[in-house]
């Protein structure tokens, strides 16, 4: 079966697509040996980032188990998740804690 995204790790909030996908498209999402399908909401560029559940302002955006940012609006299940909608929390001078 062809896939259309991945996720690495279960804990993984968004998936990555392994080709361009387009709104309507229902993507196929593999997850080791597990499939599951998203409606893409809006249109994902390849190697591009999509939720693959609803994710809430604030919350940490989690992509191969790792905390990779932070969302800075609600994504639902099939958005683009980018910097429209994404902060860092790396490298950042103003997240560090004072001594």
């Amino acid at each position: 079966m062809a896939i259309d995204a991945i996720l690495l790790k279960a804990t993984d909030n968004v998936a990555t697509a392994v080709q361009d996908l387009q709104k309507g498209q229902t993507a196929v999402v593999r997850l080791e040996r597990d499939i599951s399908t998203v409606i893409i909401q809006e249109n994902i560029p390849y190697g591009h980032k999509f939720a693959c559940r609803p994710i809430n302002s604030g919350d940490n955006i989690i992509k191969y188990g790792e905390v990779i940012g932070r969302a800075t609006a609600v994504i639902s299940a099939g958005c683009h998740a980018h910097v429209q909608n994404i902060e860092s929390l790396r490298g950042r001078g103003d997240l560090r804690r004072e001594s």
